[in-house]
């Protein structure tokens, strides 16, 4: 949204100097704040950094590429599972985390070839279909899942003498800001200007050069990696994995956190994530209301704020640079 003069000035991650001293004062806080906080606020930053990525993944799909898709528990339950597989058996977690990715990934482009033919509702209605799907294979095959007894995952032994909880925040921490530079330079490239493209219109993408067949398939893939990689990381953090950790809602809680965060945001992505983990624990005397929460904020966004809290942020942003004057 910013006023950009030159593409080399579009390619730089942070363009303005006091963009970079908030910045670095924001990450500096979240490196302290296991230090200060207590377990349970540093506990609930956690998921929300894993939630993040897979909220990244989701937000890459629908915000950058317009294809809706209601299956993202199934790529959830795919990496987790896969995950767990490969851990139970002593396979270092980088390879057992990354297994799980191209996994969900793999699935993820043989899911995106409806998405050559169908748009919109269709689109959101066949992958519903395959995220039931799967639940339901999980669910009754014990030999993927566990069955209803589940599958117990061994826990990260915490290095440098730090606490279990603090050593987690980190490690996901460290993760979370890889994917994330990795998401800002996957959308300053090529591939995400056509993308961006497709989204628009995508018979005047495929006019000037855009292979839709390809970036399609390519924007499936790379989504469903990231939402395997947030399903292994829970599986990891939480130390447990069964198949109804992936239900349909939870499928309903990474499209909620992309509309209410802001589409075709990175910094949307990661404020969805936390609102999202946040309204449970507001209201975890009220759970029946978390789900009127979330529709409600939904309709206020969509009426009154399009872009999300990230589109408010950014007016913000906007009217403290410009002030005193408008």
């Amino acid at each position: 949204m910013d006023l950009i003069e030159s593409y080399q000035e579009e390619l730089q991650l942070i363009r303005k100097p006091w963009t970079r001293v908030w910045v670095g004062i924001f990450v500096l806080l979240l490196l302290l704040l296991p230090w200060y906080a207590p377990e349970h606020i540093t506990y609930i930053a956690t998921i929300i950094f894993i939630y993040s990525i897979g909220v990244q993944g989701q937000n890459l799909l629908i915000g950058y590429t317009g294809q809706i898709s209601f299956g993202q528990a199934a790529f959830l339950a795919i990496g987790a599972f896969t995950f767990g597989h490969i851990a139970r058996v002593g396979i270092p977690w980088p390879i057992g985390l990354l297994s799980g990715g191209l996994a969900a990934g793999a699935f993820g482009l043989v899911v995106g070839f409806p998405s050559l033919r169908l748009k919109g509702p269709y689109l959101a209605i066949a992958t519903l279909g395959f995220g039931i799907a799967v639940y339901q294979i999980f669910l009754n095959f014990e030999v993927l899942s566990g069955g209803r007894m589940g599958m117990i995952i061994t826990k990260l032994s915490p290095l440098f003498g730090l606490p279990r909880i603090t050593f987690n925040y980190y490690f996901n921490f460290l993760i979370a800001l890889v994917f994330t530079l990795a998401m800002y330079n996957i959308i300053s490239s090529y591939m995400g200007r056509a993308f961006i493209a497709i989204r628009d219109n995508d018979i005047a993408a495929e006019v000037i050069g855009v292979n839709l067949t390809r970036y399609k398939l390519l924007s499936f893939a790379i989504s469903s990696f990231y939402t395997g990689i947030q399903g292994g990381l829970y599986g990891l953090f939480i130390g447990y994995l069964e198949p109804n950790m992936f239900t349909f809602m939870e499928a309903i809680t990474l499209f909620v956190a992309v509309i209410i965060g802001g589409l075709a945001s990175v910094e949307g992505s990661i404020m969805g994530a936390a609102f999202v983990i946040l309204v449970p624990q507001v209201f975890s005397a009220y759970k029946e209301m978390v789900p009127v929460v979330y529709g409600v904020t939904i309709l206020i966004v969509l009426i009154f704020e399009p872009f999300g809290l990230y589109g408010r942020w950014f007016k913000m942003r906007l009217y403290l640079r410009n002030w005193p004057f408008r």
